[in-house]
This record gives C-alpha cells, sequence and structure tokens, in this order.
C-alpha cells in the first residue's frame, strides 16, 4: 500500500511545480526582450509582472481613404480577445478602443502608443505601450507598460475595399504575447 501513495505524493509533487512554472503571476518570468527592436523595448528600472496570450479577433472596416477622392482602404476598428496565462487559463480579456487590458479580478488598464515595429509577413507588428493608471484593485495596479510581441495574425484583409464595398466590415483572427510590466 505503500507504493500508491508515494505515487500520489510524487504526482502532486510534479503537479505543483507544473503550476508555479505556468503561472503568468510569478516574478520569475523567462521572458527576455533582447530580441526585440530597441524602439519596443521597455526602459530599465521594470520588471515583468504577467505574461499572457491574447487569442481573438481583429474587425477591419473598409472606408474612403481620408484626403484622397475616390480611394478606399481596410481601416482598423478594434480588437477582441481572451488573455490567457500560457497554459491556457482565460484571466481576462482585451479590446478597444480604447486600448483596455482587463483582469478577472476587476482591474483594467488603457494605455497609450509608443512605438512599433515590424513583424513576420502577415502578422500585425509588436508593440510598447505605456499604461495609464488602472482602475480597480488587482492585477492591473501599477502596470506601467504592456509589451505586443509574437503576434501571429491580424494583419487588414487582403479583399478588395472599394466604393462597392464600402462600410462593410471583415473580422481578422490573431494572437499575440502581452507582457506586463511594473517599474521595480
Amino acid at each position: 500500500m505503500k507504493y500508491p501513495l508515494i505515487l500520489r505524493v510524487s504526482a502532486l509533487c510534479v503537479l505543483a511545480v507544473g503550476l508555479s512554472a505556468c503561472s503568468s503571476m510569478g516574478g520569475h518570468s523567462m521572458y527576455s526582450q533582447a530580441n526585440l527592436p530597441a524602439a519596443v523595448q521597455v526602459p530599465g528600472g521594470h520588471k515583468v509582472v504577467m505574461e499572457t496570450v491574447g487569442v481573438g479577433q481583429i474587425t477591419y472596416e473598409c472606408r474612403a481613404k481620408k484626403d484622397m477622392a475616390g480611394a478606399h482602404e481596410w481601416v482598423f476598428v478594434g480588437p477582441e480577445a481572451k488573455l490567457q496565462t500560457r497554459s491556457g487559463a482565460v484571466i481576462g480579456r482585451y479590446w478597444g478602443p480604447p486600448a483596455t487590458w482587463e483582469n478577472n479580478d476587476g482591474s483594467k488598464v488603457t494605455a497609450t502608443q509608443v512605438a512599433v515595429a515590424p513583424a513576420g509577413m502577415g502578422d500585425i507588428p509588436v508593440q510598447l505601450v505605456k499604461a495609464n493608471p488602472a482602475t480597480g484593485m488587482g492585477a492591473m495596479q501599477g502596470v506601467t507598460y504592456i509589451q505586443r510581441v509574437n503576434t501571429r495574425g491580424g494583419i487588414a484583409p487582403a479583399m478588395a475595399c472599394n466604393a462597392g464595398n464600402m462600410g462593410s466590415k471583415q473580422i481578422v483572427p490573431y494572437q499575440a504575447d502581452y507582457i506586463f510590466w511594473k517599474a521595480s
């Protein structure tokens, strides 16, 4: 009977280690911004406090181009995404405009874009935003910067945008990692 008890204790230990390694809130982040362009790197004096994976969609609308009579373009309308831990647990959501990250604990933050840099072909750019003061108590309190990295998809539709489909909307799937920073 000792053998099953040892197996159960071992399984619990493995589970505990696995959960702590997958935590999105730990201060022992493995994230490194060393391979990012300087424009989208967070300034010194900050530390990663949360890493999430945003999985969702971006809406675009076919509109007349500003200051170009007769021309049309796909215009970014806004995102809607679930914010998940690396292990897939949903811990919040992201939407806009304005760009808003909300944790399930009720705290949320908006932000202003600081810089963007190109990502892979067919992927929205990587981005650095400076957070505004958070509302609500919780995980978003004290967040100073948010990076959007490891982007996949999300660019404007390839289909034509012209007078014939002006006002139509297209929804494009995307995924990105959102890295939350606080002053250290």
